[in-house]
């Protein structure tokens, strides 16, 4: 007599859960089978990046191309405005970042932005983006945040990370507010390390948890965590990790403590190093679930079949071995496909509307701050300058594939510019006298603009410019990083980020056109 073990349902439904929460990405501009196969299968997410992205048709067909096998399926990318841009990686972003807007503090431009890049995101048939940033960037020296957040002080990163929301949402695309509990206060970038944010409790409610409580109150469709450690919240794990972070403060009900946040939780990239070198991806994933959270990032570096299956697995096994109760897989899983239900139904009912590319430019001119030296004489640009860019390594976030600066679009305007580029190793303490020389032999009798970023995290870059401009004091610098005590040159524009819209209108600063200096 055979025994009949009636596990093939369930096993269905558990492995139709694990493949639910997950968020992967892949390599190319089309679907590959395997990822087919597993959308049919029940797969919730998938996520984009710039590799998988050449322009706006092939988008378009992409996201439908997904669609065909799940059409509910949430196409998550990172697309923030600014320097974080998957949508244009290979010409900058048409969108100021959230250093810029901060700077303008006007929410209603805010709320502008937020909607035109939604609408340029839902004409391509993505519906869920991982931003904004809501982390206020109380530490100057923070290697990853910086100009994405909105700037230091909590009350404004709060009611920009709102309209920032509430722009998004409208165009139909879910809001996702970033890191959960605030990466702001970090001197170690998570994709490298496991980052300690080591303050007290009301220090975290009164700063950091502000524009998570707004973004709440926006209606914020999703929350990723980050991978930091707070010790006052738990000194065991990181926040993706930690039952303390993700439901006893971020979804308990007020009255118990926490912040009553009913949406979907996702973790930041669970092969970053913070996670990975530490637990392993299978095991973040696992503890991540166990912990509340509701999908798991992954894919901007393991982006295959293998990668899935893997976490599928690890998920499935850690279910049976009571590791993560199985109601809480079921919960994540049906968060998502809530989330999925309103995606689709928003694109439904939607009537497509062109974003309006000249917000982003307007927002940027707004941004500009604009300081001539006390007793230098400026007159713009008009003929052939000398622009040397300065460029630190890449923040991963950002990557290093798409260009910045204003060289390009001078020389498009001024036949006869000429550029250099300088890194770290150029202007190394035994090079800096010998580069110093080579740029002023270079420039000649031309006009010379410095291009930084973030020069105050730099102290090569600091130098060199500072050893440049007391050669050349009649130099123009523009800082697209976060702008501290200038460079006294005769020009200081800072732009507070580098979009190519802020290029654009520090170009016009340069050269004389709109907006006039002052």
């Amino acid at each position: 007599m055979s025994i009949l073990v009636p596990t093939a349902p369930h096993a269905d439904t558990l492995h139709r859960d694990a493949l639910t929460v997950l968020q992967p990405g892949f390599v190319g501009t089309v679907p590959p089978d395997w990822l087919r196969r597993h959308l049919a299968a029940g797969l919730g997410s998938v996520a984009l990046f710039a590799r998988n992205v050449t322009d706006q048709g092939q988008l378009a067909g992409l996201t439908a191309a997904l669609r065909e096998e799940n059409p509910d399926v949430l196409v998550a990318i990172d697309e923030e405005g600014g320097d974080v841009t998957r949508l244009e990686a290979g010409s900058g972003s048409s969108w100021p970042g959230n250093l810029a807007l901060g700077a303008v503090d006007d929410p209603a431009l805010t709320r502008d932005v937020a909607r035109e890049l939604g609408r340029a995101l839902a004409a391509c048939g993505v519906n869920y983006n991982w931003a904004p940033s809501a982390d206020v960037n109380s530490n100057p020296g923070n290697p990853v945040i910086g100009v994405r957040s909105f700037g230091a002080d909590p009350g404004l990163c709060a009611r920009h990370t709102a309209a920032w929301v509430e722009g998004l949402q409208s165009a139909g695309v879910a809001a996702c507010a970033k890191h959960f509990p605030g990466h702001g206060d970090t001197a170690v970038d998570s994709h490298h390390g496991l980052p300690v944010v080591d303050v007290d409790v009301d220090r975290l409610h009164s700063r950091d948890l502000l524009p998570f409580k707004a973004a709440i109150r926006a209606g914020a469709k999703a929350v990723m965590t980050a991978h930091i450690v707070v010790p006052a919240l738990d000194t065991d794990h990181p926040a993706t990790l930690s039952r303390a972070v993700l439901h006893d403060l971020l979804r308990a009900a007020p009255e118990d403590g926490g912040l009553g946040y009913d949406g979907l939780i996702v973790t930041d990239g669970i092969e970053m190093g913070a996670i990975a070198d530490t637990y392993g991806t299978a095991e973040g994933t696992v503890l991540a679930l166990a912990a509340g959270a509701d999908a798991i990032c992954v894919g901007g570096g393991l982006a295959d079949e293998e990668t899935v299956l893997h976490l599928r697995d690890a998920v499935v096994a850690a279910v049976r071995a009571g590791r993560i109760p199985e109601q809480r897989l079921a919960d994540a899983a049906d968060r998502v496909r809530r989330l999925g239900a309103w995606a689709r139904a928003r694109a439904a009912a939607a009537v497509p509307v062109e974003p309006d590319l000249a917000v982003g430019l307007r927002a940027a001119r707004r941004a500009l701050r604009v300081v001539r030296a006390p007793g230098r004489s400026w007159a713009p640009v008009t003929e052939r300058p000398y622009v040397a860019s300065f460029s630190p390594a890449a923040n991963i976030a950002v990557g290093d594939a798409t260009p910045w600066g204003v060289a390009g679009m001078l020389a498009a305007r001024l036949p006869g510019t000429r550029a250099r580029g300088i890194g770290p190793a150029d202007a190394a303490p035994d090079r800096r006298a010998a580069l110093v020389g080579e740029v002023l032999a270079e420039a000649q009798d031309r006009r010379i603009v410095l291009v930084v970023r973030d020069v105050h995290r730099h102290a090569w870059m600091a130098a060199a410019v500072e050893d440049l401009l007391a050669a050349r004091p009649d130099a123009a610098v523009v800082e697209m990083g976060v702008p501290q005590a200038p460079p006294v040159g005769a020009l200081h524009v800072a732009t507070h980020g580098a979009a190519r819209v802020c290029g654009l209108a520090a170009v016009e600063v340069l050269t004389g056109q709109p907006p006039a200096l002052g």
